[in-house]
This record gives C-alpha cells, sequence and structure tokens, in this order.
C-alpha cells in the first residue's frame, strides 16, 4: 500500500487517445524551465497602445506557470508579474452567465459562432441581425455583463470581481490606471452597445454595462492566477488551490468549446489547428490555455503580433503541448 501511495504521489498520466504518457513533476518542471529558457530572448511583437497605459507596460515581462487538478503548481519566469487581464476576463463573465441563466441562455441570447470578423467589428451586428455572435468578442462579451443579475451596477461589479477572484483563489483588484485609461477611448464599445440596445438585445442600460466591462478588463493578474483559473475550468469547475466549486461542471465543456472557436481573435482556427487546446487571449499579454483534466496554462508577455495574441506566449504553450503530449488530437 505504501508503494502504491508513493506512486501515486510521484507520478500522474497523461493518457490521450491510444497512448498514455507517464511523467513526473520534476520532468514537468523541466520542460516549463525549457520553454522559457528557448523564447526568453524572443523580442517578437509590441505592447499594445491603443490603450495608451498598456504602451508602458514592461515588455520584459515573461511568465509560465502551470497548475494540474491536485494544485501542484509549475512556474519559470516573471510568474508573478501583475497585467491587465482585458479580454481574457471575458471567459470568466460568461461562465457566471451560464451559472445564473444556463448554458441555453448564452448560446440562444448571445451567440457562439466566430464572427469571422475582428473582435471590435461593429458590422457583424449587422450582419448577423443585431447578434454579437459570441462572449468573446467586444459587443457579445459588453452584452454578457449586461445579463449578470443585479439591481445595480455596483452590485453587478462586485458579483463579477467576486466571481474571477473565486476562479483564481485570491482577491483580484483592479490597475486604476488601466481602468482610467481604457475609461477614456471606450466610445467604439459604447457604440457597440448601443446598437445591441436598439435590436433588444442588453441586459440593462448600454452605459452602464460597457462602464463595468471595462472595469472587469482592468482586474490585475499574474501568470499564476491565470493558470489557477484555466486549472478551475480544466478540474470541471473546481479551483485546485481552494478547492471550492466555482462553477458546475456542466458548464466548462460549454466555455471550452467557445474558447476553442473564438478565444484568440482572428487566429484562433491556426492557434486549434497547432495545439488542438481552447484558449484564450488578451491584449494585457496574458493567454491561458485548458488541458481538460490534466492542466491549466497560462503565459504572460505583453508583447503583441497582428492579431492581438502575445508572441512568447504562443510560443511558450506550443512547446509545452508537444512536449508534454497535451493535443488531444494526437494519436
Amino acid at each position: 500500500m505504501r508503494l502504491f501511495v508513493t506512486i501515486v504521489v510521484l507520478l500522474f498520466s497523461v493518457t490521450l487517445s491510444a497512448k498514455t504518457y507517464t511523467l513526473t513533476p520534476t520532468q514537468v518542471q523541466q520542460v516549463v524551465n525549457e520553454a522559457y529558457e528557448k523564447y526568453k530572448g524572443d523580442m517578437g511583437g509590441k505592447n499594445a497602445d491603443y490603450i495608451k497605459a498598456l504602451a508602458k507596460v514592461d515588455p520584459k515581462i515573461f511568465g509560465i506557470v502551470l497548475v494540474d487538478p491536485q494544485g501542484h503548481i509549475y512556474k519559470a519566469g516573471d510568474a508573478d508579474a501583475q497585467v491587465s487581464i482585458q479580454s481574457i476576463s471575458k471567459v470568466f463573465t460568461a461562465a457566471l452567465v451560464m451559472s445564473e441563466k444556463g448554458s441555453e441562455f448564452v448560446q440562444k441570447r448571445i451567440g457562439v459562432n466566430a464572427t469571422g470578423l475582428p473582435f471590435n467589428s461593429i458590422i457583424a451586428i449587422e450582419l448577423h441581425n443585431g447578434s454579437a455572435s459570441n462572449p468573446f468578442v467586444n459587443a457579445g462579451a459588453i452584452q454578457t455583463t449586461s445579463w449578470v443579475e443585479a439591481k445595480d451596477s455596483k452590485e453587478r461589479w462586485r458579483k463579477i470581481a467576486a466571481n474571477m477572484s473565486a476562479f483564481a483563489g485570491r482577491a483580484l483588484s483592479v490597475n486604476e490606471e488601466v481602468y482610467q485609461s481604457e475609461l477614456a477611448d471606450n466610445k467604439r464599445n459604447q457604440a457597440m452597445a448601443k446598437l445591441l440596445d436598439a435590436y433588444g438585445r442588453m441586459g440593462s442600460d448600454p452605459l452602464e454595462a460597457t462602464t463595468v466591462y471595462t472595469k472587469q478588463c482592468s482586474v490585475n493578474v499574474s501568470a499564476k492566477d491565470l493558470a489557477v483559473m484555466s486549472a478551475t475550468i480544466a478540474n470541471h469547475g473546481i479551483n485546485p488551490l481552494t478547492k471550492q466549486r466555482v462553477i458546475d461542471a456542466t458548464y466548462t465543456p460549454k466555455l471550452m468549446a467557445v474558447m476553442a472557436t473564438a478565444g484568440l481573435y482572428d487566429n484562433a482556427g491556426d492557434w486549434l489547428y497547432d495545439t488542438g487546446l481552447p484558449a484564450k487571449s488578451g491584449v494585457g499579454g496574458g493567454i491561458i490555455a485548458v488541458a481538460p483534466g490534466k492542466f491549466g496554462i497560462a503565459v504572460v508577455s505583453p508583447p503583441l503580433d497582428k492579431y492581438g495574441n502575445s508572441v512568447r506566449a504562443q510560443l511558450a504553450i506550443k512547446y509545452i503541448v508537444k512536449k508534454l503530449h497535451l493535443n488531444p488530437y494526437e494519436k
């Protein structure tokens, strides 16, 4: 019995299709270290600058974290450096609305299809008969925020902040500089919210919802926070650190499905083709990826490619997925 327990503690299996890969924690950490060393010198991409505060974030920040369902943490680099969560927050507000209203509400009222157009497209709303199409484009995210059950803006924000904190396993806070910077430049988002309101798609005042959405995007997170949030999805809704059930397991496959089709802006198809993993990026420089039942993965590195996705984060996650055989479509 003692030998069996020792083996269970020291080893875990990654089972994919016909093959079983047995890895020790040391081997997982080694792959994380390799990814960091391999890409830490990559200077590709540049910080987002349409949000002025993001242009000032240190482009050298590079942190990698994996968290498994048992709560083991594997990290390298700037794992605790803080950046604003930006569009990654969309996943967790969608999760909150699913919890309150069910996944069918999100599918029918907001939509779950990729738009085929940029994440901030106004034309996409008109082309899809007044639908935002999915909760991960800006219009759909603002619409999702508007449907959080609340009597006023303060309650709506408290629920969204508490939900993200529950996923992260700690109290998260707002980056006020980023928030104020985004508030000064969110007129396009306001326009999309008003257009959706004209189609009867909003659950609250469009400008109020836009402001709350802007605030949720300004929450500070680290690669460790994001990995725990991702691992909570990978662990079927239970936070692996706090052991708290944050979302019903029924909804995690629904979240991952939308992440797979619309998680990396206009490059979501290429990402899925290369990794097989549902993921979500944010222009703050973070990317989360979910290996169901195995790992939550997060990388933070502010410089972005032309699609708005972190350059080093993509490279590091692809390396880790290949080395740990995490692509579910592999034989």
